[in-house]
């Protein structure tokens, strides 16, 4: 379970941040920074992949209640343009900066740093270890789950409701079926591929 022994060595006030969206073929990347309360922080935060959506859910409501929370959020048209990567950095800058404070010391998940001014470190699989990017994991990637469900209606071939813009086979036999729609990130080999088929066909 994710600990503050991270958090303990470091300058408060400690933000935790972490990301979700990086592999979806559609929908933005999300990051999310957390800066836990001294006391009340809420019980069973873990990384958000082995948590159900219920408990995610619930802890992510508890979050916003009782503690610092910024969000940063990169859109599929940005993506294309910057790439994956460099989408991802700028969503977790933003995130940070939407705290509202500056932080003593920024834990990051993963092992690359955004170029920015706070001080900082990466922890590889740090949403496993420390408690406040495990709780930032929780917090983007319930934002974004929420996110791609609000689409999901009004593009029901993708089947996002289940499957949150990844590449799952419901949603790759859509992308051939019925081709891209503006929420997909064209710079993505599934989608590029859909694309052109869909322009050979209408050649």
């Amino acid at each position: 379970m994710p600990s503050l022994k991270h958090e303990k060595l470091c300058l408060a006030p400690v933000a935790g941040v972490d990301e979700a969206g990086r592999g979806p073929l559609a929908g933005p990347v999300v990051a999310a920074a957390v800066i836990l309360p001294p006391k009340g922080i809420p019980r069973g935060i873990d990384d958000s992949k082995k948590l159900a959506h219920a408990d995610r859910a619930r802890l992510h409501d508890r979050l916003r209640a009782c503690a610092i929370v910024g969000i940063g959020i990169v859109e599929a048209e940005e993506i294309d343009t910057l790439n994956i990567y460099w989408a991802t950095m700028k969503a977790m800058t933003l995130a940070v900066e939407a705290l509202g404070c500056a932080p003593g010391h920024v834990l990051v998940d993963g092992n690359r740093l955004p170029k920015w001014g706070f001080a900082a470190t990466p922890i590889v699989k740090g949403d496993s270890i420390s408690l406040s990017i495990a709780a930032a994991s929780i917090i983007a990637k319930h934002t974004r789950d929420t996110i791609m469900l609000a689409h999901a209606d009004a593009h029901p071939h993708y089947g996002w409701h289940s499957n949150k813009g990844y590449g799952a086979p419901d949603h790759l036999r859509a992308l051939r079926e019925h081709g891209p729609c503006p929420l997909h990130r064209r710079s993505f080999a599934p989608v590029a591929a859909a694309y052109r088929a869909r322009e050979t066909l209408l050649v």
